[in-house]
């Protein structure tokens, strides 16, 4: 064997030092969840910055030619009790005094302390070379090794820069109102205790205005505790912005909360503000233990969200479970939605022959930077969650030998190179903030259907067909329509509650300031929510082709197909008549099975006569000479029947208002066209109805015309977004068209296309690229989108159910039934469920049951 330093020596060019913008992956396998801390520990490539767990570093080698590594093992110390430990052999943990992690005041980020074992390792004899090594080596050889071995060590890994170590839930603005705040001269003066209510007497959760004084409860949380919401009815009828809490007042500082902005804010005048009502800020202390600062609340929130209670199985016992598909997920921060969503997905067979079954083949065919790729990604998670190697019990951070009993928790798998590919360049996803579970979910089916344009496509397991039936009520004519969905959204009718009366009760019990009154949830039986899915839409702005004018139509959507897998949301979160979204607290008791075969699609029945085939006419200006109404059928020389330059008349007081609710400008401009400029309640309904559009923020494309706002057909597009396309699978006419259709912005193109699949079949394929039929093996185009078809009964396989206000906050966990017995995934935590709360879902997951 040739010496070890000869042979540094030859490998020394491949050698690298960090520098600033490397991405040196030191924690966690490109191709596994194998780390440093795992049997054999983790090899650090010394020229990419990959790692690779110790059965996948031979292959790196042999494929790069790559021959020195950096080997990282780390072995657990056992934890020293300190003077300080409490009786119970643990330091009190400081109690968090923000919501954050990772800095002064926030949550502690515990910290396993590890002995740390660290050489360089030559392939493929591996040869080992230590710190001490190096000084009888020549100095090029120890200078430049050392060097990369200290940067490597010193660099922050890229799984600890995806973390939430920073994050920082409690940056608060100062209010646009604290300069300038009116405070009335009433000669009002707060006591300094006693406070209550002067509406309903509530002694919690006490508010004053800071405008006129008025002491006020605070709002009533979603679980019926909290407030009665006087204060912020006093701010509705009085327009006074500002109100602090009463008992949170110190001399560093208060809770104020503005209602005009919606938000804690901050109130840089506020001592002047409270001694308007002779309050010395600088003598104040928090009144009590029990008074919490908003901060407090949301922390002691934070710190439930992970315990069984919470997830309505409290006072049970629940047995942990190991072993292959019941490895846990670590939340990264507010990554439970993530989790739940492909602990889910991995249980649906599509997904596993696709991504699990060929891991080998997937990495034998990985890139160079396999981090970086969707299939080894998706292929690494689905491996990690399915094969058990990572579902073994966490060991206690105070046991050296490993001898106390499981406390539930895993040593499971922490997603972080899969969260980061897959929010990538998302707004809300890239983040470390909750995320709505429904949005994730098909948010991730759209990357599944770019990636796999080439063979097996496993979201096909969720794909169906809706028809649409519009029966004009003047003409009784009839319009049929299909489309492709994933999802059906169950519409949540809580006027049919069966428990009105515990209800309306409970409510004239809190009305009254009764503190004791009992949370109530409304009952809706699945069968209501199944009657209002089918149920006629009345259209009351139907422009009919038939009588050439608006009417009413009805509306009547069925299932054309049935997929091998259904996925159903609970709509429970709405909009309330101040379009603030609100979730509807309700029991909504999902059977087992369900038959959905009354709900398949017809078709054109004997008799029924179909509405012609004719467009709107479109809205134009006053000032331009109206042309083309017949159509394109005119020609260069003869403009007298088509103009393409027709700009459609929109009010702009519609647009305004839409605009000022939030939504994107384009996507208010094309409410108010396709609505035909009827109103603020019509562009609203559409608006609502086509959130969910790829397009939807995309500049509105007038008919006959190809090209979106700002672009017109001559004006060039980047090659370099026309590449992309085209690379993937497109010709470069298909590329064109979706480019300038949205503005020549590449990721609104490749959505444009990919909800323009039907349209872009029928193009002619140029040399630049391939039609979508090529790219799937040559073959013939389907006639319309490939789905599968079969009897329309199912059996409940897993539901998602969350808990909060919002689906921006609060916690997501997963039930999935396993060989007849429902199991718990919250993050680590696997175990089996006694008490699942199918009422409680939010998404529900069916398979198509056995014939």
């Amino acid at each position: 064997m040739a010496d070890v330093g000869e042979v540094l020596m030859s490998v020394l060019s491949t050698i690298r030092v960090p520098k600033p913008g490397d991405r040196v992956h030191k924690d966690e396998c490109a191709l596994s969840f194998s780390s440093p801390e795992s049997e054999g520990g983790l090899y650090v490539c010394m020229n990419s910055f990959l790692g690779f767990g110790s059965q996948y570093v031979d292959r790196h080698h042999a494929r790069a030619g790559q021959r020195a590594y950096l080997h990282i093992t780390r072995t657990r110390k056992a934890k020293k009790e300190d003077d300080n430990n409490s009786g119970s052999g643990h330091p009190p943990k400081k109690k968090p005094t923000r919501l954050a992690i990772g800095i002064a005041g926030g949550f502690d980020v515990e910290q396993e302390q590890y002995e740390e074992d660290v050489k360089v390792v030559i392939l493929p004899d591996r040869q080992e070379v230590t710190a001490e090594d190096l000084g009888t080596m020549p100095d090029v050889v120890r200078e430049r090794v050392s060097l990369s071995m200290a940067g490597i060590m010193a660099a922050d890994s890229v799984s600890h820069t995806l973390q939430i170590q920073q994050w920082d839930g409690e940056v608060r603005q100062e209010s646009r109102h604290a300069a300038d705040l009116k405070q009335l001269d009433n000669g009002l003066k707060i006591p300094p205790s006693g406070w209550r209510c002067e509406v309903c007497d509530l002694q919690e959760n006490i508010w004053m205005n800071l405008t006129d004084g008025k002491v006020l409860c605070g709002r009533r949380y979603f679980d019926g505790t909290g407030g009665n919401n006087h204060a912020l009815l006093h701010f509705q009828e009085t327009g006074y912005p500002l109100a602090v809490k009463l008992g949170t007042i110190t001399p560093d500082g208060a809770d104020v909360y503005s209602y005009d902005e919606d938000d804690m804010v901050l109130d840089s005048k506020l001592p002047e503000h409270l001694s308007h009502f002779g309050i010395d800020m600088m003598t104040m202390e928090k009144a009590s233990s029990t008074e919490r600062t908003m901060t407090e609340l949301e922390i002691a929130v934070n710190q439930r969200v992970g315990e069984w209670e919470v997830i309505q199985e409290s006072g049970t016992t629940l047995r942990p479970l190991y072993g292959s598909g019941l490895t846990g997920m670590k939340n990264l921060g507010n990554s439970c939605y993530l989790n739940s969503v492909m602990q889910v997905l991995f249980t649906v067979p599509d997904f596993q022959s696709k991504y699990v079954s060929n891991i080998d083949k997937i990495i034998d065919d990985a890139p160079s930077d396999p981090t970086q790729d969707f299939k080894v990604q998706v292929a690494k998670l689905g491996y990690g969650l399915l094969s058990g190697e990572y579902s073994k019990p966490a060991p206690d951070p105070g046991d050296e030998n490993g001898a106390s009993e499981p406390r539930g928790d895993q040593i499971g798998i922490a997603p972080r190179m899969f969260k980061a590919l897959v929010g990538r360049g998302h707004p809300e996803f890239s983040t470390n903030r909750q995320q709505d579970a429904q949005e994730f979910l098909l948010h991730f089916i759209n990357m599944v259907e770019r990636n796999c344009r080439s063979g097996a496509n496993p979201s096909e397991a969720f794909r169906f067909l809706v028809e649409e039936k519009i029966v004009c009520q003047q003409s009784e004519k009839t319009k049929y329509t299909q489309r492709v969905d994933y999802m059906v959204q169950l519409p949540v009718p809580i006027d049919q509650a069966t428990n009105t009366e515990e209800l309306q009760e409970a409510e004239r019990r809190r009305d009254e300031g009764d503190a004791s009154a009992p949370t109530v949830r409304a009952q809706i039986p699945f069968t209501a929510c199944m009657a209002a899915l089918s149920e006629p839409e009345i259209l009351t702005d139907f422009w009919s082709s038939a009588v050439q004018a608006k009417t009413t139509a009805t509306k009547t959507t069925r299932f054309a197909s049935f997929p091998d897998h259904l996925v159903i949301q609970i709509k429970k979160f709405t909009f309330g008549l101040d379009w603030v979204p609100k979730k509807l607290d309700v029991s909504i008791d999902v059977p087992d099975t369900l038959d959905l075969s009354a709900l398949r699609a017809m078709g054109q029945q004997p008799g029924e006569e179909l509405l012609p085939e004719v467009a709107p006419p479109p809205l134009m200006t006053p000032d331009v000479e109206v042309k083309g109404i017949l159509g394109s059928h005119g020609n260069e020389e003869d403009d007298s029947l088509y103009s393409p330059l027709l700009s459609p008349v929109l009010d702009d007081s519609t647009v305004s208002q839409l605009c000022e609710m939030g939504f994107p400008l384009e996507a208010c401009r094309k409410a108010v066209y396709y609505t035909g400029n009827t109103g603020i309640d019509a562009a609203m309904n559409w608006i609502m109805g086509h959130m969910d559009d790829p397009d939807f923020s995309a500049p509105l494309v007038l008919p006959g015309c190809s090209s979106g706002a700002g672009t017109t057909p001559t004006e060039s597009l980047s090659e370099e977004h026309l590449a992309t396309i085209v690379s993937m699978g497109f010709s470069r006419d298909q590329a064109t068209k979706a480019l300038r259709a949205t503005s020549n912005v590449l990721d609104r193109a490749v959505d444009w296309i990919f909800s323009h699949l039907d349209d872009l079949e029928s193009m002619d394929v140029s040399e630049g690229g391939r039609s979508a039929a090529e790219s799937e093996g040559g073959r013939d185009p389907p006639p319309g989108p490939r789905v599968r078809d079969g009897p329309g009964k199912y059996e409940l396989l897993a539901f998602i159910s969350h808990m909060g206000t919002s689906t921006m906050c609060g916690h997501y966990v997963c039930h999935i039934k396993k060989d007849q017995q429902w199991v718990i995934f919250n993050d680590q935590k696997v175990c089996a469920s006694e008490k699942p709360p199918t009422d409680l879902d939010y998404l529900d997951f069916c398979r198509r049951m056995a014939k």
